[in-house]
Parts: structure tokens; C-alpha cells; sequence
């Protein structure tokens, strides 16, 4: 770039949903440009930390709300309890927070839960991008993605893209009424409302982002015009991880590879016997565990065995250990891809399903239902995949073309052909 821009990096949800604009915003930093984070106000501390301007953006995440943890995280009415409950309500307030951090940039970058952010683009003619963290998210009717509350849609992709498509439709049409607020929105600024925010509506005209490897997800023709395929922006970081990270290394080194069983930063909060019956499995199974907690209750029947922290940079963790047990959140399914390391996931609701359909189907790791989850089931599934001869090499081969694709670097580029775009029109 012949010049500095000021660009906006607007995100919400949990840190799966932050740490990639980190990434990319720490890479747009060193490429000489002024970044702001727009986010809940929580994050402010990790944007500050790299040197990024903040700028808080309701609604905020409050972490201590449990039962409000519960419904989002619900499978069947997790995603409408998220935007007819958390989302659409404060629509307004993110608008005029979301506006507020936009004086003077150059271009807005938003994320699928940001509908403020496609409003303010249009009403105020400012360039914007939009990004998508996985495949789920372009709900194609080629790769047909498997919904929380209706997995087995993912197996339309046997039958083609016409029947799958009319399916998706239908899918849509049941949740229409679910973003009337942001439509009705829409039409008080003058803005047309025809299509659907969650859906075709969020996607820009300036171009968009898919921040998921080719190797999770190939391009599809129902993609948005002018999408860019970057990979994966990884953004490794400690966010003062329980017991330090000393004793966690210590614990690494004095024995074999361990177990990893995480929930992620948002599935701690619905975690219930989880990492009980974790590690019940990891002692039938006659294995060392490292237990990353979040803010879920820690076990009382340790081991020396049995490491728990509540949080700690994964990557390396994921590839000291033997296998990862996680949610599919799409940060630690990216990470365990990286790390070359088998997966079995139990998905609690959102992307998670799709994510473990993915892996799956790439012969990496396998999936359990959360609901009647216990110690055996853990144990033998963990223990198949342990045994499987065959994952190694496929895990291998994943984790080359994961790492040899640069995220960050080719978001920041794709970013900076629409600045310099817009300044030639």
C-alpha cells in the first residue's frame, strides 16, 4: 500500500470469534496501517495488548449470565435466541457505537453476528468487507452445511444442489421473522430490506473473506462474488493461562503425550459433568490428561496425571498431546488441524455441528453427542481413534497445506486491493 488506512475490524462472541481479527489486525499494523477493534468492551485489554486502537460496540458478553449461556448455547434455539434475544435488541446501540468507531476510516470489516456493520456500510456509503470464520456460514447448496438442529442436512450434498438448495430455502424462510428488527431497521434509513441480514444480506459488494483453509472448505459457486480465500489467521496467545505456564510445560515433559480435553471459552459455561467424565475416560483408558478448564468447575479427583489450566495457548498444547477432545469450536478445530493432531469432537450448538461433519468426513477424528455423554462412550471413541493406523499420515497431510497457507497475510492483502480500489473509483 502506497499509504496508511484506518480500518475498523468489527467481531462478536466469544474469543473464537476475536482472535482472528487480532491476528489480522496485528498484521494490518505491521503493514503500516492504524487498526481499531470494535468489539464487546471485554476485549479491550487483547486489542490494547498488540497495540490496537479499541472501541467498545454493544451489546457486551456477559460471561456471568448462565442461564442466558445455556439458551444461546442450545442446540435447536441457540442461534434464534441469539439474535432475537442478544442481538437485535441493541441493534441501534451497535449502530451508533459501531458509527462512532468509524469516523475517519477508510474501510469497516465485519463479522456474521455484526448486522450493525452492513447498515452502517450502505447508509453511509463507506467501503466495507465482509468475513466469514467458516464454511457453515455460506450455506451453500453444493456443500450443504449440517445445522445444529438439523445435522443430517449436510448428506443432501449426495443428492445435488437443487434439492439441496430448496432445502436450505425452506430453512431460511422458517427463520425470516427472526431479523425483522434489523429489516425494520433497514427501512427507517431508507435502506431496501428484501433480503435476509442472516443469510445473502450480510455478504458485501466490496467483497468478503472466507478465514477458513481449503482444506476444511473449497469454494463453492454460490459463494458471494468477489470472495477471497485466505486460510486461517491464527493468533497464538497466552491470556493468563492456571497454573502457569512453567508447570504446565513440566507436566508436558515427564511423561507421554496427554489427552486434551477443552470446551473452548464459551462452552465452559454449559461444560456440566464434562470434564468428569473426561477424566474417568482418561483413567480407564490408562492415559495422562490435560484438562483446559475456562470458567467451568475444576474435578476434585485429580491425579498427578490430570493437569488442569484454566487457559493457555493451544497450539503448542494441542501438539504435545495425543489427541484433542474439544466442542468444534472453529478456533480449536483450526488449531488441532495445525498441530497435526487427531480430534474427536462433541458439539454443543452453531457452527460446531458443521465443523465436526468437516472432520469427519476429512478421516481426522470423529464426533460424539453431547446429550448422554459419559466416561465409556469417551473412552472408546478417544481409544479408536488412538488406534486408527491411518490417521496419522491423513492428520499429516491436513496440517502441511493448513500451515503452508498464510491467513493473515493474504486477509491483509485482500483488504488493502479494496482500499486502493475504492481510492482509484
Amino acid at each position: 500500500m502506497a499509504h496508511s488506512a484506518r480500518i475498523v475490524l468489527t467481531t462478536f462472541g466469544s474469543f473464537g470469534d476475536v482472535l482472528p481479527y487480532l491476528a489480522i489486525g496485528r498484521g494490518l499494523r505491521d503493514r503500516g496501517h492504524v487498526v481499531v477493534l470494535a468489539a464487546p468492551a471485554m476485549y479491550r485489554e487483547a486489542a490494547e495488548s498488540i497495540e490496537l486502537e479499541f472501541a467498545p460496540v454493544r451489546p457486551d458478553v456477559d460471561f456471568s449470565n448462565a442461564e442466558m449461556f445455556q439458551r444461546v448455547m442450545d442446540p435447536k434455539h441457540g442461534a434464534e435466541v441469539a439474535v432475537r434475544e442478544v442481538l437485535a435488541p441493541c441493534l441501534r446501540e451497535s449502530f451508533a457505537d459501531l458509527k462512532s468507531a468509524c469516523h475517519g476510516a477508510d474501510l469497516l470489516v465485519s463479522h456474521v453476528l455484526t448486522y450493525a456493520a452492513p447498515i452502517l456500510g450502505e447508509h453511509t456509503g463507506m467501503p466495507w468487507v465482509s468475513s466469514m470464520l467458516s464454511p457453515m456460514g455460506f450455506c451453500s447448496a453444493w456443500e450443504p452445511p449440517a445445522l445444529a438442529p438439523m445435522p443430517g442436512l449436510a448428506h443432501l450434498r449426495i443428492v445435488g444442489p437443487r434439492v439441496a438448495g430448496l432445502a436450505l430455502r425452506g430453512l431460511k424462510r422458517l427463520a425470516w421473522k427472526w431479523s425483522e428488527p434489523i429489516r425494520a431497521f433497514r427501512r427507517e434509513l431508507g435502506l431496501p430490506a428484501d433480503s435476509d441480514p442472516l443469510w445473502e444480506g450480510q455478504h458485501s459488494p466490496h467483497g468478503a473473506l472466507a478465514l477458513f483453509s481449503q482444506v476444511f472448505g473449497k469454494p463453492q459457486p454460490d459463494w458471494p462474488p468477489g470472495t477471497t480465500q485466505c486460510g486461517f489467521p491464527f493468533y497464538d496467545a497466552d491470556f493468563g493461562g492456571d497454573p502457569d505456564r512453567e508447570q504446565l510445560e513440566g507436566f508436558l515433559a515427564a511423561g507421554s503425550a496427554p489427552v486434551v480435553f477443552s470446551l473452548g471459552s464459551s462452552g465452559a459455561h454449559v461444560a456440566g459433568d464434562f470434564y468428569v467424565q473426561a477424566v474417568r475416560a482418561a483413567r480407564g483408558l490408562g492415559r495422562r490428561a490435560v484438562l483446559v478448564t475456562g470458567d467451568a468447575s475444576i474435578p476434585a479427583d485429580l491425579s498427578k496425571d490430570v493437569l488442569a489450566v484454566k487457559s493457555t495457548s493451544v497450539f503448542p498444547l494441542f501438539k504435545a498431546g495425543c489427541a484433542v477432545v474439544h466442542a468444534g469450536g472453529i478456533g480449536t478445530t483450526s488449531q488441532s488441524l495445525r498441530a497435526a493432531t487427531p480430534q474427536l469432537i462433541i458439539p454443543l450448538s452453531h457452527d460446531q455441528f458443521d465443523n465436526a461433519n468437516r472432520v469427519m468426513r476429512l478421516g481426522i477424528g470423529g464426533s460424539l453427542r453431547r446429550k448422554g455423554l459419559s466416561a465409556p462412550k469417551l473412552e472408546q471413541a478417544i481409544g479408536a481413534l488412538l488406534e486408527d493406523s491411518r490417521a496419522p499420515e491423513r492428520v499429516a497431510q491436513c496440517a502441511a497445506q493448513v500451515r503452508a497457507e498464510d491467513g493473515v497475510a493474504a486477509a491483509c492483502a485482500a483488504l488493502e486491493r479494496v482500499i486502493a480500489h475504492e481510492a482509484s473509483a
